[in-house]
């Protein structure tokens, strides 16, 4: 085997068996559970109690309107505001929302990308209005300019994800468009900390959302890796920064899904990798720099909407793996999101799943129990090899700015993303409750759990309240000039990376949090000097059908699947033109797995299919499926936006005289609304949940719109 010499060792690079040579024995990975509720008040409650309980960090998950750059009075956010995470609008929210939590000692985790300038200034301000308020000195730039360095900003401990590759390749909550967000965002934020936060980490490589999206380990592990290469190259390049200035920290955050062996080998593999590519590159003299810290997270896609409460087994396991791997920090997810939003009660277990692991199974006591084990060395390779091949594609493109440019690693998800569903779909691969070992009907129905009911409206009202208020009593003079001088460095072709450069785009947006620029007027800034980023949509074709054809698991399935073939030409046989559909996402939720894959499946199976841009309104989605002439309108959701955005989707056809046009609506949507949807609201003819196979969406589908096109002759 490779490496084997290096297995005797912990602490010591590669970093294979982990990074730190006692590993648990001294201390056990750190609980880091990802919260936000709604509003900054319902948020710092929970936060404060868990202080209380002795947590030593905090990570926050901010809402879809707040990821966006949108503040919560913007039109395109109705129905998403405060819906999956705290909803975040200007520095007075962000003081509310850390209120009685002194920011100088406790360390915060923020899962922030495209409006990630505007998010960081007002934790910034936050944290120096905190120490104001208690007669500290701590102002970071006086009103005139003049500067003074408090120990506020020093001592600020925490993350910010601030990983804007991987939004365009998976989770979207981009903003701007990859090159100002990579040279100025990005660089601009890494050069800020470098000079006045040096405890602050300031990327986190995510590969979590790579997975969830569909990506298989070699492409997770490849494509994370060479994002961090290109990190540390927009610091060295642009901010002129060193490396050992940045890479110790850069930290990692990689998802655990169910495949036991191969999510502890690919953890070992990453530190492998990392250790060796920064010095191949980069030749760092400080050690830390060689070093892989890394979060994880179980996973989100692996839990199933039937028979949730298996969803308590397959954490604990994916949990285990993470541990086994070696993570430095571990959030588990809560059994019912697979339904909706968790409950204070699944997240109780989520978190003790952890507790029982440290306190109870005896994990901790030994370092590395996979060490020299020849099955985990030698998978560890073969992965190792996958992901350096992958790099090595990317590295050939000219990086994975450039590489993400070219639309090859979206592509590349995506596809392994339809295979994955249809070799579910067909039977390959095993999901016990799903497509093995079901429940009846009734027995089904008892088993479904309550989810959190957020009530959006009163939300949004209470923020738009904020906001008027904000905006009453603030000097409107300092907003223009904070705002004109932000806008004015993000239009300069410069580098202000340099964390003492007066355009640097950091330090601008901290004084404008300070004279009560909100989130959103901050990131319009920014987006009159570049643009809204604005993606191509594109199918993959082949890779559903295929795991069909190919399979020798379950001739019955093969039949089904030519079955809706077969109905698919019998309709275009009689109507004409085939079925037509138009897969559409309404609202800030740019999870878009789910409609990628059926659009590519359906596809496959003969529908003419649209795809529909990201972030539309109703009023859009609407247009669009008239200018297609579809019969039927897909709606992909995931942020539970779903009770205001679909209503609204249906009076906008109606107002157009397209009631002819069907609407089903597919993904995490909890059981208890579906009455609401297809009865009381009467908006959509049909919701296909989480586990639903595509080819009887299809089929259903096709009955859907046989109906209406009969109703119409």
């Amino acid at each position: 085997m490779k490496h084997i010499s290096t297995l005797h060792t912990k602490g010591v690079k590669p970093y294979e068996r982990g990074p730190y040579a006692t590993m648990y024995t001294n201390r056990p990975w750190t609980v880091r559970q990802y919260a936000g509720f709604s509003t900054a008040e319902e948020s710092n409650k929970f936060y404060r109690a868990n202080v209380a309980a002795g947590q030593q960090g905090l990570s926050v998950a901010f809402d879809l309107p707040t990821h966006r750059g949108y503040d919560s009075d913007h039109p395109r956010v109705v129905g998403d505001v405060g819906m999956a995470g705290v909803s975040i609008d200007s520095v007075e929210d962000m003081k509310v929302l850390f209120d009685g939590i002194p920011l100088d000692q406790i360390s915060v985790s923020m899962t922030m990308n495209g409006a990630v300038l505007p998010t960081m200034a007002m934790y910034v301000q936050a944290a120096i209005e905190q120490q104001e308020a208690i007669g500290n000195e701590s102002k970071f730039r006086e009103g005139g300019g003049g500067e003074d360095k408090p120990s506020v900003l020093s001592s600020l401990r925490g993350t910010i994800q601030n990983d804007i590759l991987k939004e365009f390749m998976v989770r979207n909550t981009y903003i701007y468009p990859p090159k100002p967000s990579m040279d100025r965002v990005v660089a601009d934020i890494i050069g800020f900390c470098a000079s006045h936060m040096s405890k602050f980490n300031t990327v986190s490589i995510s590969g979590y959302h790579m997975q969830e999206a569909g990506a298989d380990a070699a492409l997770e592990l490849g494509f994370t890796i060479a994002d961090g290469l290109e990190y540390i190259r927009t610091a060295v390049e642009r901010a002129g920064l060193k490396v050992d200035d940045v890479a110790p920290r850069y930290s990692f955050f990689f998802g655990i899904g169910m495949n036991y062996y191969m999510e502890i080998a690919k953890l070992r593999a990453a530190r492998r990798l990392w250790s060796t590519l920064v010095e191949q590159h980069f030749q760092p003299k400080d050690p830390r720099s060689l070093l892989l810290r890394t979060h994880c997270q179980t996973s989100g896609y692996t839990l199933t909407e039937q028979q949730p409460l298996n969803n308590v087994i397959r954490t604990t396991i994916e949990a285990l793996a993470a541990v086994q791997g070696g993570t430095q920090s571990l959030h588990t997810n809560s059994y019912d999101e697979a339904i909706g939003l968790p409950t204070v009660q699944t997240a109780r277990v989520a978190r003790n799943t952890q507790l029982i692991l440290q306190e109870e199974a005896g994990v901790c006591d030994v370092a590395d129990p996979w060490g020299g084990s020849y099955m985990m060395e030698s998978l560890t390779d073969e992965l190792a090899e996958k992901a350096m091949a992958i790099i090595d594609e990317v590295e050939e493109a000219g990086g994975m700015t450039a590489y993400i440019n070219s639309g090859m690693a979206k592509l590349r998800i995506e596809e392994s993303a339809t295979k994955k569903q249809g070799r579910i779909d067909s039977g390959q691969d095993i999901i016990v409750g799903v497509n093995k070992y079901r429940l009846d009907a009734k027995d089904e129905q008892e088993e479904r759990q309550e989810v959190l009911q957020i009530d959006n409206s009163a939300v949004r009202e209470k923020q738009i309240g904020r906001l008027n208020e904000l905006k009453a009593r603030r000097n409107n003079d300092e907003v223009k000039a904070a705002l004109d001088a932000l806008e004015a460095s993000a239009k300069k072709n410069v580098s202000t990376s340099k964390g003492d450069n007066e355009n640097n785009l950091m330090a601008l947006c901290i004084e404008a949090a300070r004279v009560r620029c909100t989130l959103g007027e901050i990131s319009l800034a920014l987006e009159n000097a570049w643009d809204r980023h604005v993606p191509s949509s594109t199918i993959v074709q082949g890779a559903y059908g295929a795991s069909f054809t190919n399979s020798t698991t379950n001739k019955d399935n093969e039949s089904e699947y030519d079955h809706v073939l077969n109905e698919v030409k019998k309709f275009e046989e009689k109507e004409g033109r085939r079925p037509r559909i138009l897969v559409a996402k309404m609202g800030q939720d740019g999870h878009d797995r789910g409609a990628k894959v059926i659009a590519s499946g359906f596809s496959d199976l003969g529908f003419d299919v649209d795809i529909g841009p990201l972030f539309q309104t109703p009023e859009e989605v609407a247009l669009q499926a008239l200018d297609s002439d579809v019969h039927v309108i897909g709606i992909s959701s995931q942020a539970a936006g779903h009770k205001t955005l679909l209503p609204a989707l249906r009076a906008e056809l109606t107002k157009r005289g397209a009631d002819n046009i069907v609407i089903v609506a597919g993904g995490v949507i909890p059981p208890q609304d579906y009455d609401f949807l297809m009865n009381e609201s009467k908006c959509c003819s049909a919701v296909f949940g989480p586990g639903t196979r595509i080819t009887d969406a299809a089929l259903g589908t096709l009955r859907l719109i046989e109906q209406s096109t009969e109703g119409c002759t």
